[in-house]
């Protein structure tokens, strides 16, 4: 028939209902964009390596700031959680200035904030951190960066760098690496109030992380 594959009339046949129930089965979930590693990856791994980046071991201060939990899910592109993933972490402090030799602005250091952690997810891909909600920093005289956390996520056959936004910032939408990237609102974090057992004055960054392979 001139090379034309004739279609089953059961195909055909199929109701609008049918094809629509069929539809999740088929549907993925999309991979959680990627973006730079950025200038301030650190130069020098802390010694005090966790989970907790409010306090460093040894020292009895807390890091100035907005207390924040960031916690979430890692997924595959089926919805599965990825079990034993890892999650490296980096950030400026709450004034905005980063533990590194190339971070030159005026801004003072926290000694009490080394901005990095690791944790590595639960058998449910849940992950969480202790931290503080970094503050906004100028990259130029006309230009500032809005608040956000890097992310290096290593999963069984995925990884990626990406960064975490917070929603309402008035920087976001003036930030050329935030408008330049596709579905970025997959990178920005649902902020709620703490839990039972919280600190009160805490908030919590919900943000779920999708790897195409797991």
């Amino acid at each position: 028939m001139g090379g034309i594959e004739l279609v089953s009339p059961m195909l055909i046949r199929l109701t609008r209902r049918q094809l629509f129930l069929a539809a999740p089965a088929l549907a993925q979930l999309q991979q959680t964009p990627m973006q730079t590693i950025g200038p301030f990856y650190p130069a020098d791994r802390p010694t005090d390596q966790d989970a907790d980046l409010t306090v460093i071991k040894g020292k009895a201060g807390r890091a100035k700031g907005q207390l924040l939990y960031v916690t979430g899910r890692v997924m595959d592109d089926k919805g599965e959680p990825v079990r034993g993933a890892r999650l490296e972490i980096w950030q400026c402090n709450a004034a905005g200035k980063y533990r590194h030799p190339g971070d030159t602005s005026d801004t003072p250091l926290d000694p009490n904030f080394e901005g990095f952690g690791v944790v590595t997810t639960d058998k449910d891909g849940r992950y969480r951190f202790k931290t503080i909600k970094p503050g906004a920093y100028a990259v130029s005289k006309t230009a500032w960066r809005p608040p956000h956390i890097h992310f290096d996520i290593t999963g069984k056959q995925t990884r990626i760098i990406t960064q975490l936004y917070f929603p309402n910032e008035p920087l976001n939408e003036k930030d050329s690496l935030y408008k330049g990237t596709r579905r970025v609102e997959a990178l920005v974090a649902k902020v709620v109030g703490p839990e039972k057992g919280m600190e009160p004055e805490a908030k919590i960054a919900v943000w779920d992380v999708v790897l195409n392979r797991g």
